[in-house]
């Protein structure tokens, strides 16, 4: 039973808002700079996670930590210290026609649980935006990860520790099935659950919490060429969205082209080749890309080519006759996650964006900017394709509640 842990998290917990930004913004950077001193620790623990992992395994990218990635988390961590603090905000004030003072403030949550799946960064994002926004953390790491997010555990809790700080305000559960029900059904210690993984493991949690949930969900995302487009634009914003990093959430996973600019197709995905990214194609797409792009990588589209995410060197093309086609095919395949248009006409642009139900919705750039950092928000503990609470990338802001404030003098309701 881990009703222990959770106790003290949340004993400690109540502590957190006591402490001034400064004291916080510290021991962030002290961690980051931790983490590049023991890089060498940390890096030997991920390939003890690397090496049960095959290569050909969408997530190994994912799982993978090499210097440079630490190096940017680190870079990612200290930017999260100088934001401004998201915590005693006045959102709203009013004095009420009885002298009544209402003041409503930012506050934070308390204590977030993380379940996520092959992806050590996420205990130092995590880590850095729950610290700054005054909350606690329970993470629950999957078990492909085990060794790289216990040693990123045990450097965290070395900074807490040297800086008179309880290092109980981030904890991670074993990695089984078992601690995963357990942090689920942990209502009376568990502010808010949030999921990072696969469209599975946020499925499982959605319907198995009795926690509250943002949910985070899978990417599966679409670039759109239309009638108008830029070739020249639409292959780069093409190659960087399917290319620049394959097993992330926001990667390009199918082309939608107008009917009436096939013949600019092979042009569009022609640099793809050179990554070896694997393209299926519905029947008037394969027929343009035929004998041009090359055929070991060119393959007949299925029904199940689309509404995949990929996670992976490959991707989906589908003809579409029009604009409004376009958009039906998003909201029947897509996750609600990133979508793209790439277009010169300013009606076109402005249809999709109104019409599109995504979290984040481009015009001429390509998806891969669906990130906290890229946004301006120093990290982020996830992207949420709902619409309660928070959407798209969360930082500091969408990991506060709020409390109203009232002042008086002896007022009383008859």
């Amino acid at each position: 039973m881990l009703t222990e842990i959770f106790e003290q998290v949340k004993q400690a917990s109540r502590s957190l808002p006591l402490i001034s930004d400064g004291k916080r913004n510290e021991i962030i950077r002290a961690v980051a700079d931790e983490a590049l001193k023991q890089s060498a620790f940390i890096l030997a623990e991920n390939r003890k996670d690397l090496e049960k992992m095959g290569t050909g395994d969408p997530r190994y990218d994912r799982l993978k930590l090499t210097l440079p990635r630490l190096e940017d988390i680190a870079s990612d961590m200290r930017n999260v210290s100088i934001l401004p603090s998201p915590l005693g905000r006045v959102l709203k004030h009013s004095i009420r026609p009885n002298g009544m003072i209402l003041t409503r403030v930012s506050v934070p949550f308390g204590v977030i649980g993380i379940i996520y799946e092959a992806r050590p960064n996420v205990t130092f994002d995590v880590f850095s935006l729950c610290l700054k926004s005054g909350n606690a953390c329970i993470l629950k790491g999957g078990s492909d990860a085990d060794h790289s997010n216990r040693a990123i555990i045990r450097v965290i809790h070395s900074v807490l520790e040297r800086m008179g700080m309880d290092k109980r305000v981030v904890e991670l559960l074993p990695s089984d099935r078992d601690a995963t029900m357990e942090l689920l059904g942990a209502v009376e210690y568990v502010d808010l659950l949030i999921p990072r993984g696969s469209s599975r493991l946020i499925r499982y949690v959605r319907e198995n919490a009795r926690v509250p949930v943002i949910e985070t969900g899978a990417g599966i995302c679409h670039t759109y060429f239309d009638e108008a487009g830029d070739v020249e634009k639409g292959a780069r914003i093409i190659f960087n969205a399917k290319t620049r990093r394959v097993s992330v959430c926001n990667a390009l996973d199918c082309v939608l082209i107008h009917e009436r600019r096939l013949t600019d197709l092979f042009a569009l995905c022609e640099r793809l080749a050179e990554c070896n990214v694997e393209i299926y194609a519905d029947e008037q797409a394969y027929a343009a890309l035929a004998g041009r792009y090359p055929a070991e990588l060119l393959f007949p589209a299925t029904e199940e080519s689309f509404g995949t995410e990929f996670l992976s060197y490959r991707m989906a093309v589908k003809t579409v006759p029009s604009l409004e086609a376009a958009l039906e095919h998003i909201c029947l395949y897509g996750s609600r996650h990133s979508e793209c248009i790439v277009t010169e006409a300013e009606d076109a642009a402005e249809m999709f964006v109104r019409q599109v139900d995504a979290a984040c919705v481009y015009t001429n750039v390509s998806t891969a900017f669906t990130d906290g950092a890229q946004f301006g928000l120093g990290a982020e503990i996830g992207i949420s394709t709902q619409k309660l609470h928070a959407r798209g990338p969360m930082g500091l802001e969408e990991l506060t509640s709020y409390k109203w404030i009232i002042k008086g003098n002896g007022q009383v309701r008859e």
